[in-house]
Parts: structure tokens; sequence; C-alpha cells
């Protein structure tokens, strides 16, 4: 993504009238700070001269950009397109009518680019410069789907249906949209909630069309989106991958979380360095009572959902950081006394070379903290689907250990209990993910699994070692 740069999505159908006023009034927009914009029209198999302008417009001004679908699918899928072309840092949906004004881009932008929001709704119902007063009906059914899609996601938003709609681009791109038409505007406000989404809301103006002047949206496309809101409540389709889906799954295991938080706990100094906090799931047990608690991951998605989940910790840093990595390292020589690396390792192409960067930033006498997957044996097709390169044995992670430059303490079985159900589903049922509903039914039994679990006979899922660095 370009920093400097906003994508302006523009989902087009049949508005010959509008579309090139609308275009000009985008270009001519004031844009705060030294933004650049690109205009991304998608053409939505319009059958009046709409394509033909917006080509004329692409041909006239280097930043705007026309894509065409053959045939009319929706409004959602006119914004997937334009999403799937978008290079910008942040992007803002703009329709093709001229209901909104361009002019107040930058009021929608500024909680972004503070850092602020990672979406901002502009509304309408809010107080404003002025509306134009129009349906009561059409205004009463967007206040009741507002309030349902509110129950829905737990927001207090005031225009769910609002066209303008700004986000950070790559938090946009990484949520499944579904909905091709209307349906999109509940969909998208449903599921950045369900991914603790920092949203704002902004007042715009607004100066809507009548019926007879062209206006699109009706009666269908209201039940419509009470239809989505059904289907998106209790839905945990919020993620394009499979890997964040697990973590995902895994943030409503509060009680295995918890179990391996307090495992671990005891070997936990002031200052801690996590590797791989994802979104946070272990990183909210083990920051209490840490005077420094520096928490990193590749994905900065995980990392802006783990900074909206614990703004209110003052002694957490969020920062992105690869173990495989040596440059980001760099800044943090021996700045810890703990550093805690949980389902990463296994990663890692080169372990032994991410071993000796976490040694690095330890103090002397500091210790780390690792938990692997254990077995080669084991290795299924969720190990492929989270990316794992291998498992562990007990000797071969002391063994690297070593050769890494750590001293190590001791090595611990945990999570035996787990085992025979990892097998049966990445082994014997070829299963790529986890059930949301064994993980569920799993983490209502953890108080009875931390009481038998060093009994089983069997070996564990995992391994925890403790190792210290040299003095």
């Amino acid at each position: 993504m370009q920093p400097d740069l906003l994508s302006i999505l523009i989902p087009l159908y049949n508005e010959e009238e509008f579309i090139g006023a609308l275009v000009e009034r985008v270009l001519d927009a004031p844009l705060p700070g030294a933004l650049r914009r690109e205009i991304l029209v998608v053409d939505d198999g319009s059958d009046d001269g709409s394509a033909e302008i917006a080509e004329s417009l692409a041909a006239s001004h280097e930043c705007v950009r026309l894509l065409r679908h053959g045939r009319n699918r929706g409004k959602g899928a006119a914004i997937r397109t334009a999403l799937e072309h978008a290079g910008g840092e942040f992007c803002l949906i703009q329709d093709a009518d001229l209901e909104y004004n361009p002019c107040e881009y930058a009021k929608l932008l500024k909680p972004l680019l503070d850092g602020r929001a990672d979406a901002v709704y502009g509304s309408r119902f809010l107080v404003s410069g002025e509306r134009r007063v129009l349906y009561f009906w059409h205004a009463l059914a967007n206040r009741v789907l507002t309030t349902f899609c509110n129950i829905a996601a737990d927001l207090n938003l005031t225009d769910v249906e609002t066209c303008y709609k700004a986000f950070r681009t790559s938090l946009l791109k990484s949520i499944p949209i579904r909905s091709n038409r209307f349906g999109i505007e509940p969909e998208v406000t449903i599921k950045l909630a369900k991914r603790d989404a920092r949203i704002y809301e902004v007042p715009v103006s607004y100066h809507g069309r009548t019926y007879e002047e062209g206006k699109k949206i009706g009666f269908l496309d209201a039940v419509t989106a009470f239809l989505i809101i059904l289907r998106y409540w209790p839905s945990s389709d919020i993620y394009k991958e499979t890997g964040p889906e697990v973590l995902e799954a895994f943030s409503d295991a509060v009680r295995f979380n918890r179990w391996m938080a307090d495992t671990i706990r005891p070997y936990l100094g002031e200052s801690v360095l996590e590797i791989g906090a994802g979104i946070g799931n272990l990183t909210r047990h083990l920051i209490r009572r840490r005077k420094r608690y520096i928490a990193t991951d590749i994905d900065e998605e995980h990392l802006a959902r783990l900074r909206a989940r614990l703004q209110h910790r003052p002694n957490l840093e969020a920062r992105r950081c690869d173990l495989s990595r040596a440059a980001d390292f760099e800044h943090l020589p021996e700045c810890v006394d703990t550093a805690v690396c949980l389902n990463v390792l296994e990663h890692v192409p080169d372990d032994v070379a991410g071993l000796r960067n976490l040694l690095g930033v330890l103090r002397p006498g500091g210790r780390a903290i690792l938990l692997v997957p254990q077995g080669q044996g084991a290795y299924g097709r969720i190990d492929e689907a989270l990316g794992h390169q291998r498992r562990y044995s007990r000797e071969q992670l002391r063994h690297i250990l070593v050769e890494a430059g750590f001293q190590v303490e001791q090595v611990l079985d945990f999570n035996r209990i787990a085992m025979p159900g990892w097998l049966l589903n990445g082994r014997l049922l070829g299963r790529s993910t986890i059930s949301p509903f064994q993980l569920k039914a799993f983490d209502r039994m953890v108080w009875l699994w931390r009481r038998i679990d060093r009994w089983l006979p069997w070996q564990p899922a995992s391994l925890i070692a403790v190792a210290r660095k040299p003095a």
C-alpha cells in the first residue's frame, strides 16, 4: 500500500447524466496533507453511455482508471473489483451520483490520518451543514436497519447505509465481502465490529435524489439487508485466509489461553518481548504487571487489532518484527529480560538463525520461553494450512537452542489432551482448519484438562522450552 495515496472507489451503473460531473468534482476535491488520489471507476454493466463517459475521463486524466463488468452484478461486486486494484493506504467509497459532496473528504479522512480510526462513516443523521429533506418511510427504514445492525454488531452507529465510508485499505482487503448488492453496507459493518476495528462517525451533508431523479435503492434492498444481518450476525467469516481464522477461533478459547498463560507466567520478568503476538490472545493475559511489554507480529492487520483491543494499556508497544529477519532486531539490542515466542519458531525456515535473533534482544541472564508443536509424525493438513515448516521432538528443540547459544533450563510437556483431536482432524480426516464448535467444546472443559493432562499416557501436542542467555 502506498502511504501517500487515497484510492477512491466509484461503483457505476447507468449514471450518464452525473458521472462526468461527479468525477470532475472528485478530481477538484481538496485532500489533506500530501495525499495523492487514484480514482477507480467500476462500470457495472451499464446499458447507457456511462462507460463511454468514464472511458473518456480515464483517457484525459492519468489518475482515473476504468474497470468493467460484462453484466450488472451490484454495488458490492463493483466495490470488490475496485478493491482488487486499489493501491492506496486509505480507500473511500463514492457513489456515482451527486448525493454526497467530495469537498468533505478531508473531514472523512481526518480520524484515519490521525491514526485514531480504522474506518470512518459519514453520517447523514449527525448534526451537519445541510441535508435535503426527503422520504419519511425511507428514513425510517434506514433507522430500523441501523438499529438492527447495531444490535448484531454491538455498535451505536447512526447511519449504517451511508455511502460515505473510508477505511484503511489493507483492513478492507483482508475482509471477505460476499454481498453483491447493497447488502455490503451491513455486512462490512458487522465484520468490522467482529474484527474489533475502531469505527468513527463524522457528519456529512446529503443531497438525496428522488426516485424520479434516479434513486436506485428500494424496498427489496431493505429486506435483503435484514437477511444479510441475520446471516452474518453469528458468522465467523471475517478473514479471507485460514491462518487468521484459526487465530480468531482461539480468541474465543479464553480458558485455554489462560491455561497457556498460567503455565509460562512464572518465568516472565518485568520487561517482555513477545514474538508473533497475533491479535493479542496471549498478550492480554501476560501484559499485566509488566513494566514494559513489546508485542510484535509480521501482519500489520493483526497489530492494528491488537492495538485496538489493548489501547488502554500504557505499557504496551506494538511493532512489526519478523523472527527470521536480523534487521528487525537491530533496534532492540539487549532491551528485555524475557522473550516469549509461542507457536512461531515452526514457521521460520532457519530456526537456529531465528533463535540467535532472539538471543540478541535479551539482557545477560534473560530468559526465552518458546512453545512449539511436538511430533513430526503428527504433521498434517492443519499444519500445512498454518504454514508450519516442521514439528519438534524434545531432543531437536534442546539441540537448536544450544546451537543458537542458549542454556536450556527445562522443557515442559503441554496439552497432551489435544493430540488425539489434532491427529483425527489433520491426519485421518484431512481437515485444514479447526472447527469453532470443537474448540468451544474443548475450551469449556479446560478446567478438567488442566487437572488430568500430565497423567495422560501419550505424547503432548506442544513443548514449552525455558532457556537462558549466558550471563
